[in-house]
């Protein structure tokens, strides 16, 4: 029997953004840009491609520039037609047509876990997908997929993606058994940031979530950990108690734009791919590479 179908998504975006100051210092990381996009951007045109249609972005103090970002601009817009920049006015108007984006602030910085319980009075009792600001993910199937898993057996998905060494300790990590088809796997249990020796996998909960509803009883449940912070990795501990919570496992496409080295590397990796820059851009990269 299909289930109700997956409409929202719930962008946490209240960070402080401090690995990269002092560019962030007066704008919201989100609004960085990868290539000429910010890139919150992309994790919004990644939502609407997957079908989602009514997005909720969890702001904080200093974020007005998000909002701004996906608004109209009517002075901007008059001046971008009477100079005859068609192309740019399409750009900036089809922002405001996106999706239906609202927004909330979380009061304070209480954690992952606390900014998604925020969230509950404009979900209700929908399932939802929780797209990470700062993970860029150039894997289109994904969402889309996590979503289809849903549909079939009405249960939470979390995307995972196995990571190399020591860098487990920076992730929540899955404890796993083999799920009902390829790519998808039972999670048995989470630790949050473990020491590699500690880790029961090399796989960490990356960046993307479908929930039901039944997470926000969960995360009343979390008890604060360091700095009074909520981990939504808890709360999802919490709910394989009573319900099968999957894995997605997939392999490449995903950016940490909240670090700099990925940060470069997605900025590298789409202008390579654009029809406009690439070329140019090969040619210039692979000039310079020659050269040092």
């Amino acid at each position: 029997m299909p289930h109700r179908p997956v409409r929202k998504a719930v962008i946490p975006a209240a960070g402080l953004g401090t690995r990269f100051l002092p560019a962030t210092k007066a704008q919201p990381k989100e609004m960085l840009p990868v290539v000429d996009r910010p890139a919150i951007q992309y994790v919004v045109e990644e939502a609407v491609a997957a079908g989602i249609d009514d997005i909720l972005i969890i702001t904080g103090r200093n974020k007005r520039a998000i909002e701004d970002h996906f608004d109209r601009n009517v002075e901007l817009e008059y001046e971008l037609r009477d100079k005859g920049k068609h192309d740019e006015l399409a750009d900036v108007r089809r922002l405001a047509d996106l999706a239906d984006i609202h927004y909330v602030r979380q009061g304070e910085p209480l954690g992952l876990g606390h900014a998604v319980s925020v969230a509950r009075k404009h979900v209700g009792s929908e399932p939802f997908v929780v797209m990470l600001g700062d993970d860029l993910m150039d894997t289109p199937d994904l969402l889309r997929s996590m979503i289809d898993v849903h549909g079939r057996t009405g249960h939470s998905v979390v995307a995972l993606m196995e990571v190399p060494g020591d860098d487990i300790r920076l992730y929540g990590c899955a404890a796993t058994s083999p799920g009902p088809e390829e790519g998808l796997v039972t999670i048995e249990g989470l630790v949050e940031k473990p020491s590699p020796a500690d880790a029961p996998s090399h796989l960490a909960v990356i960046g993307r979530y479908l929930f039901t509803s039944d997470i926000f009883d969960a995360l009343e449940k979390v008890s604060p950990g360091k700095g009074g912070e909520i981990q939504l990795t808890d709360a999802i501990a919490l709910l394989l108690a009573d319900q099968t919570v999957y894995g997605k496992t997939f392999t490449s496409g995903r950016f940490d734009t909240g670090n700099k080295l990925d940060y470069l590397k997605a900025t590298v990796e789409l202008a390579l791919r654009r029809p406009d820059l690439g070329p140019a851009f090969r040619a210039w990269l692979e000039e310079f590479v020659g050269r040092h």
